[in-house]
Order: C-alpha cells, then sequence, then structure tokens
C-alpha cells in the first residue's frame, strides 16, 4: 500500500456505480478501500485496479450495522491513519408496488440501507476527517434522480434518496469548520445490471410501459473523479448526469 496517497473509500463497490467509480477514482490516483457485502465481487474489482498497478484495499461490510461500519473506518485509519474522499453508493431498491402494498419490512430495509447506512459512513468519515493531519476531506453522496422526483411504486427508495439530499446538505453544512466538503450526484438511468429494465420498457407516470435511454457508466464515473479531484475550497453541491432524452425533465 502507498502510505502518502490520497485514500478513497467507496460502498457498494463491487458492481456498477460503486465499481466505476472506483476504477475512475483508482485511475486519478487514490488509493481505494472497496465496501461492500459481498466479498467475491470486492476481490475482482480490487484485483483488477491492482492489476493497472494501483491500491485497492477489499473490506467485507454492512453499512447498515453501526458496529460493521465503525469496523471499516477502523481498518481505514489503522491502514492509513486518513481518509481524504467518502463516496456513499451503497443501495438498494424494494419491489416495484403500490406504496399500500409495501410492507414495513420491505420500507425498513431500504431505509437501513440507503440512508441510514450513508449516515454511519458520514459520521465515522467526519471522525476521521476533522482529527486527522492535515485535516478535512470530501464526501460524496449518490443521490440518484429520485432524490428530487419519483417514478411510481418507488415509495421507500424516493424516500430514502430525498433524505440524502438532506443528509448532503446538513453536511455540507456542518463539514465547513472542518474543512469538510459534501456534495451529492443524482444520476438517471446509467447503464447498470439492476436498470436493465429501463432500456428494455419501464413504468411511466401516466401508467403506461416505454424503453428510456440510458447512459454508459463512463460518464458518470468521471463526473465523480471531478468531484473528487476538486481542492477543498471548492465544492459540487449537487450535479445531475442523465440520459439527454430521458422522460424526466417537464411532464413525462
Amino acid at each position: 500500500m502507498t502510505h502518502n496517497a490520497r485514500i478513497a473509500l467507496v460502498t457498494g463497490a463491487g458492481s456498477g456505480i460503486g465499481k466505476a467509480a472506483s476504477l475512475a477514482l483508482a485511475d486519478a490516483g487514490f488509493t481505494v478501500v472497496l465496501a461492500g457485502r459481498r466479498p467475491q465481487p470486492l476481490a475482482q474489482v480490487a484485483n483488477e485496479i491492482e492489476s493497472r498497478n494501483q491500491s485497492a484495499l477489499a473490506v467485507a461490510t454492512d453499512v447498515a450495522s453501526p458496529q460493521s461500519t465503525r469496523a471499516l473506518f477502523e481498518r481505514v485509519r489503522g491502514e492509513f491513519g486518513r481518509l481524504d474522499v467518502l463516496f456513499n453508493n451503497a443501495g438498494i431498491g424494494a419491489r416495484p408496488v403500490p406504496l399500500e402494498e409495501l410492507t414495513a419490512a420491505e420500507w425498513q430495509s431500504v431505509i437501513d440501507i440507503n440512508l441510514t447506512g450513508a449516515f454511519l459512513c458520514t459520521q465515522e468519515a467526519i471522525r476521521l476527517m476533522k482529527s486527522q493531519e492535515p485535516r478535512g476531506g470530501r464526501i460524496i453522496n449518490n443521490g440518484s434522480i429520485s432524490s428530487m422526483t419519483p417514478r411510481l411504486n418507488s415509495a421507500a427508495y424516493t424516500a430514502s434518496k430525498h433524505g440524502i439530499l438532506g443528509l448532503t446538505k446538513a453536511t455540507a453544512l456542518e463539514g465547513r469548520r472542518h474543512d469538510i466538503a459534501c456534495g451529492q450526484i443524482d444520476i438517471g438511468n446509467a447503464a447498470t445490471a439492476l436498470a436493465t429494465h429501463v432500456a428494455q420498457g419501464t413504468l411511466q407516470a401516466d401508467g403506461s410501459t416505454a424503453a428510456e435511454p440510458t447512459i454508459d457508466l463512463e460518464h458518470v464515473a468521471a463526473a465523480i473523479r471531478y468531484m473528487a479531484s476538486l481542492p477543498l475550497d471548492a465544492n459540487v453541491l449537487t450535479m445531475t448526469v442523465m440520459a439527454t432524452k430521458m422522460p424526466f425533465v417537464g411532464r413525462g
């Protein structure tokens, strides 16, 4: 491990946006700590980063667990002594059913991972960033367009992502005094395995089904790399990266 390198931590790093962001941050010179629930995908991403002569550390973590999250950040502190960038990316959805059919357990699971998980990681990151030398750092939250506008049958996911927007603003405000910047990236229709239904045909606001345009993950990864590489006196508070022709702006 390169101990004088900048250190970035990515949650949900084993696939999709998390994997793409991890590779982009490694290419930008960061040593990347890869966190996620499944060890095997994390190990594969770590191997891919190391095959490029860059450094990575995979740590199996359940961000919804305070104990697991604390152990992750203790590992970061022990290995590197600091953290420069946290990308709160881990997230799940629930069954696409009307709000009244969603179970309390399904609701809670989405809130626990998407919102509470980001809160727990942010809390630990602030504790480390305000105490390290030089102090400060950057937190980037994966908000999603659902932090502003819902899709049908996605109440839990929408509520969790609206919560992320509030967490982003609260963190940006409270982080100022500690030289901690916080921003949010809102991604619309990135081409990931979880979003294949979007390109094939997904439910629209009027109840019809339509295929929607998507964008390559490389554009999302480039945006995250840009946000992460700014000096701490500059911040992207919110950035929306979306497929140009997706039905978002306007009335569907």
